[in-house]
């Protein structure tokens, strides 16, 4: 599945989704299939010996978080990629999807780009998702900057950058959870990601504060392929926001990123008017929308 994201990315990257990007893939395996792989079908496409689709639904289930609550999912969602070249497969990937979930509210994201993908969804009943409508919609944009000329990070007095190599797994952990609480995130969810293609431990940037808090935290998915680098999380600690330490963080990461022989990076936001801050802050280091999603819903059928 990744390796179809490289390929989709070297000829057609504007339909790369968020959830369909390299990095996300192992991002999103590595933290749930653990605890939520059980409720998360997936279905491949071949022609000849290459994988040109698959299809990854997830579906309701109940979230256990790390301070005890729970959330109940109780609709389905689709990740899924189709090779261009091979674009009428959508039509197999919406049936399958359709019938995996039956019966529940079914959302899914293509791509704004895929005009193709979006009259077929169409087509199956699928609508734009209201929720993603207004000044705050739910759609999410991917972002992109060359390497070419990063400025030098600058961090508070007392603060420094650290790795997941050097900090170890505990400081990881933790790092994720300060930033993202309450969070379903536990030692096995890392465990899982650092068993992904891709992850790299000196890849992983964290910021130390002066009283050994874990202040932020990115995960870089580099993309030799491509020479690509996707941010994804990205996270600061509540009681450390407002300080540059994202700015600095993600800087600082761009050089180790450009060291390892990237000259692009992307991440993702959410795009509508109404949620600014993370937009501001990739803004601000030089990051511009590249292409965006397309939230689409298809309502259970009534009784």
């Amino acid at each position: 599945m990744q390796g179809l994201a490289q390929r989709v990315v070297a000829t057609r990257p504007d339909l790369v989704n968020s959830d369909a990007a390299f990095g996300e893939l192992a991002w999103n395996w590595g933290r749930g299939h653990a605890s939520d792989g059980g409720g998360w079908p997936r279905r491949l496409w071949f022609s000849g010996g290459d994988l040109v689709a698959w299809g990854w639904a997830q579906l309701p289930r109940r979230v256990r978080r790390n301070d005890g609550s729970v959330r109940d999912v109780t609709d389905a969602y689709l990740a899924y990629q189709v090779h261009p070249d091979h674009a009428g497969l959508v039509d197999e990937v919406i049936a399958w999807y359709d019938a995996t979930a039956p019966g529940v509210e079914r959302t899914v994201l293509p791509s704004a780009a895929d005009t193709f993908g979006l009259a077929r969804w169409a087509a199956h009943g699928y609508v734009t998702d209201p929720a993603s409508l207004g000044d705050t919609g739910s759609w999410t944009q991917l972002n992109v900057r060359d390497l070419a000329d990063v400025e030098l990070p600058a961090l508070e007095a007392g603060f420094r950058f650290r790795t997941a190599d050097e900090a170890g797994p505990e400081a990881a952990v933790l790092a994720h959870l300060n930033a993202w609480a309450p969070s379903a995130y536990t030692a096995e969810s890392y465990e899982g990601v650092r068993q992904t293609a891709g992850y790299r431990g000196d890849l992983h940037v964290l910021v130390e504060a002066p009283d050994g808090t874990m202040a932020a935290s990115t995960v870089m998915w580099l993309d030799k392929a491509n020479r690509t680098v996707g941010f994804e999380p990205v996270g600061t600690h509540p009681g450390h926001r407002r300080r540059g330490l994202g700015r600095a963080m993600l800087l600082h990461g761009m050089h180790l990123a450009r060291a390892a022989g990237a000259t692009h990076a992307t991440v993702a936001c959410l795009g509508a008017p109404g949620h600014p801050a993370a937009r501001g802050l990739y803004y601000g280091v030089g990051f511009r929308m590249f292409t965006r999603d397309a939230p689409l819903i298809k309502t259970a059928p009534t009784r």
